[in-house]
């Protein structure tokens, strides 16, 4: 579980970029709730990172705007019982969400007409609609 980050492809993220903090997670936990830390703080300082090219970085902290805190993104989780597990969930989300972040923008659309078929084919059925409308009206 410890060692680089590997969000996707040649990024990979070293270890010792990686910042975690732990702290006592609410919810089950038993007996053992009060004294174990549980909940799992992971944060990744995106704006001095030797992991991402300038493209990708620009690219990321666009879509990260939000998320960023003086150029640190966190993920918590604490959903698990153990900090191991909890640990393993922050660095999949950590992952899932930097290689969202990176991905390339969709293709653009290109732009198509509809074909001369299809229109006289509409055309025909708003005609026919209109006939039927028009066959039901009472005449006054």
């Amino acid at each position: 579980m410890q060692g680089p980050l590997h969000v996707r492809g040649s990024v990979v993220v070293p270890e010792a970029e990686l910042a975690w903090r732990f702290s006592r997670s609410s919810g089950p936990g038993g007996q053992g709730v009060n004294t174990t830390d549980s909940r799992v703080e992971l944060s990744f300082d995106l704006a001095h990172t030797t992991a991402l090219g300038a493209a990708l970085k620009a690219r990321a902290a666009e879509r990260l705007a939000a998320r960023l805190v003086d150029g640190v993104v966190t993920v918590t989780a604490s959903e698990h019982r153990s900090q191991l597990r909890n640990r393993e969930a922050a660095r999949e989300r950590l992952a899932a969400l930097l290689r969202d972040a990176i991905a390339p923008p969709p293709k653009r659309r290109r732009p198509t007409k509809p074909s001369k078929g299809s229109v006289e084919r509409r055309l025909a059925a708003k005609k026919q609609r209109s006939d039927l409308k028009r066959l039901r009206r009472t005449e006054d």
